[in-house]
């Protein structure tokens, strides 16, 4: 890691423009992820701009909306009581994020930004279109176990790892953001990108854009919600499969489903169709194989994650089966 200088921005507009001016600088809040990629080369900067100090932590609720700084602590909403009582599904993947110690430094914002913990990436002895673009992708044909079966491509099969945005997905959040050009407003179904021709870029946020707050429509009351995170142990792992569920039911039918998937895509997962599959039906058995099975019908897994193909679509049984007063 090479020296870089260090400066703490006094407002949200000086750490932009000071981002923004130098074209090697970098934000840095909580610093659990930054300060790892700096140590193993896979980010370098001439400019950190320390912003940890700013006011933007607040959590308020507002007009059937919660907002929520982007500098908030994960700890900090996991145990909000609007969050715990109207998002439960937030509190859920939260508290199921990495590990006390981390949750109670980690921001908001930073979690939703972190890269991929992809061991390519991570690792100067490969290549990695992320970390070199134009090297290859030594995922394709090595270890892919905890790599994407779903929005991925020959540049890049590397999973999103943050668990709160697979439920800000489900949640129709959106990002609100201030750069260079002024105030901007991002959905979460746009702020990640699949790696398409340039799996380098990650986000839709530009140079010097700093993400300033959450803002998530509050489900109606009563709607169910719940977040599972498939792990190999306990505590601070990433999940193999993931499943956040927001659904709006009339007694056994489904008024409106929004499900999102972590660790079996490039992003945070959602299919339209696999929605739509239980839209308007009862949530039976088989209306929840169905969805399942749509939403893995593009599925591309390689010999280490196939198995990812059938576990995703148990999880999501798992889920939606205590909607129904079961679970499997």
């Amino acid at each position: 890691m090479r020296d870089f200088s260090y400066v703490r921005a006094p407002r949200p507009i000086d750490a932009v423009q000071l981002v923004t001016r130098h074209p090697d600088a970098s934000f840095v809040a909580g610093g659990t992820d930054l300060l790892n990629l700096m140590k193993d080369g896979a980010e370098d900067h001439d400019l950190v701009v320390d912003i940890s100090h700013l006011p933007l932590t607040e959590v308020k609720q507002s007009a059937g909306r919660l907002r929520i700084g982007a500098l908030a602590r994960m700890s900090d909403v996991a145990l909000h009581p609007v969050v715990r009582k109207r998002l439960p599904v937030l509190s859920q993947a939260l508290l199921a994020g990495a590990s006390p110690q981390i949750r109670n430094m980690a921001t908001i914002g930073g979690n939703l930004l972190q890269r991929t913990r992809c061991w390519y990436f991570r690792s100067e002895d490969f290549p990695c279109n992320k970390r070199k673009p134009g090297t290859g992708c030594a995922a394709q044909e090595g270890h892919s176990r905890w790599h994407a079966i779903l929005g991925g491509n020959h540049r890049c099969i590397a999973v999103h790892p943050s668990d709160l945005a697979v439920a800000l997905r489900a949640l129709d959040a959106v990002v609100h953001t201030l750069g260079p050009d002024g105030d901007r407003t991002i959905s979460m179904a746009d702020l990640h990108l699949e790696p398409g021709d340039t799996p380098h870029v990650e986000n839709a946020l530009r140079h010097g854009e700093l993400i300033t707050e959450v803002e998530i429509p509050l489900p109606a009351p009563g709607a169910r919600q719940r977040y599972l995170k498939v792990r190999d142990r306990a505590t601070f792992e990433f999940a193999v499969v993931s499943v956040a569920a927001v659904l709006d039911m009339h007694g056994p039918r489904v008024d409106e489903a929004r499900l999102a998937f972590g660790g079996v895509a490039t992003r945070p997962w959602r299919s339209s169709e696999a929605e739509a599959a239980l839209r308007g039906r009862p949530l039976t058995e088989e209306s929840i194989a169905r969805c399942g099975r749509i939403l893995v019908r593009d599925a591309q897994p390689r010999e280490d994650n196939q198995f990812k193909v059938e576990l995703v679509q148990r999880a999501l049984q798992d889920v939606l089966g205590r909607f129904t007063g079961g679970s499997r």
